[in-house]
């Protein structure tokens, strides 16, 4: 886990809470403005005490149907667009101003699945997420359902469970909460169910497990807890812890962040850095090379920091903005490999250069770095420094 500064003793640092919409909305559709406080109140509270807190919300749909009471004609593409477009708004709005209560500004980010599988989309709302955490704003993130519909092939992440998954995959989130009416998952339907029970912890998917699976217990909203199952697989493979819980219990997130037991725990099985090399050497294509001098390889093994231009010596392939490369020393040893800030013409041009050179040379800037720290592993040992 992160070292979290403000508080030793919590087990998670950044975290991702995803709300439902019918935690956030009543029966006739209209935001429950009590419930959204609680939960802004509790996120605010653990953003001042140092923790790094993303939200993944649903309601924009709900709250437009408030306003346009589409009677019959919810599935509806066009009219389903029409409500988000309506909602959206005055989800985001009734969020901001929460936050402003508590002195803490928020930043709204809506994503459709064609960003996160696109790889300049990917890296751009990766940075944009780790930047607006590092200036302490809480994204406050939805699936674009204005743009994202079910007539545009592989358009649609289909529900804001999975979308959290792949926010907390894509930040490297310690833990993601998803909060429901329900307390966690149970051996059968609870509504149904006066003997089902809570499953306390799963440690591992199995058959059983994926059918206790099902539909939605309400209208208002697409998830249900088959789609937070397949969200926990997600999220877990990736190294994120995952909780599910209920969102009316009184202070939960705080409670769930500090280690308290609620809900069902879905526990990693997988090293978070050990997810990221694997997807990022299974993005390599061995000729696309950063060749860099003694002072990088240092700086990248021994300093954790992210390789600059005046570190790097050559660049060999072609390879785009957005592209995983290699990172070598001047003696073909690897050394690291990440996302490329820069193509290989950039970085042959700005080679040997000061960041701050960067942008008068080729007339624009994507950043100081050429590989961000966040966007780069590893894979020399600390001796390679020393050589």
């Amino acid at each position: 886990m992160r070292e979290d500064k403000a508080n030793t003793t919590r087990p998670y640092h950044r975290v991702v809470v995803k709300v439902g919409t019918t935690l956030i909305t009543d029966s006739a559709n209209r935001l429950d403005l009590e419930a959204m406080a609680s939960i802004v109140g509790q996120i605010a509270r653990l953003q001042r005490d140092g923790a790094e807190m993303l939200l993944v919300t649903s309601g924009a749909v709900a709250a437009g149907r408030h306003v346009l009471d589409p009677t019959g004609q919810t599935g509806n593409v066009l009219m389903r667009q029409a409500l988000a477009a309506i909602g959206q708004g005055r989800l985001m709005n009734a969020y901001e101003q929460l936050f402003d209560w508590h002195e803490v500004h928020v930043a709204q980010t809506l994503l459709t699945r064609r960003d996160l599988s696109d790889r300049m989309g990917y890296l751009n709302i990766r940075n944009t997420l780790l930047g607006l955490i590092k200036y302490r704003v809480v994204p406050i993130i939805n699936e674009n359902d204005v743009v994202s519909v079910d007539e545009i092939e592989g358009d649609v992440i289909g529900d804001n469970d999975t979308l959290s998954a792949m926010v907390a995959n894509i930040v490297d989130a310690d833990l993601l909460i998803i909060l429901g009416q329900t307390e966690g998952l149970f051996t059968s339907d609870p509504h149904l169910d006066p003997d089902a029970r809570l499953i306390r912890k799963v440690s591992y998917f199995t058959n059983e497990i994926d059918a206790l699976g099902g539909p939605s217990f309400d209208s208002r909203g697409r998830g249900g807890m088959s789609a937070k199952l397949n969200a926990a697989k997600l999220a877990t493979a990736s190294g994120v812890n995952t909780i599910f819980a209920s969102g009316s219990l009184q202070n939960v997130v705080p409670r769930l962040v500090n280690g308290e037991s609620l809900g069902t725990y879905f526990p990693t099985g997988a090293n978070r850095m050990e997810s990221r090399k694997r997807y990022l050497l299974s993005q390599i294509r061995e000729t696309d090379v950063i060749v860099v001098d003694p002072g990088a390889v240092r700086a990248l093994v021994q300093g954790n920091k992210s390789l600059l231009s005046a570190g790097i010596l050559h660049a060999h392939g072609e390879f785009e903005r957005g592209d995983v490369v290699l990172v070598e020393d001047k003696d073909n040893r690897r050394i690291a490999c990440g996302i490329s800030g820069y193509n290989s013409q950039d970085v042959h041009k700005i080679r040997r250069l000061r960041s701050d050179q960067i942008g008068q040379t080729l007339g624009y800037h994507f950043g100081d770095e050429v590989i961000h720290r966040d966007n780069l592993v590893v894979l020399a040992s600390p001796e390679a420094a020393h050589v």
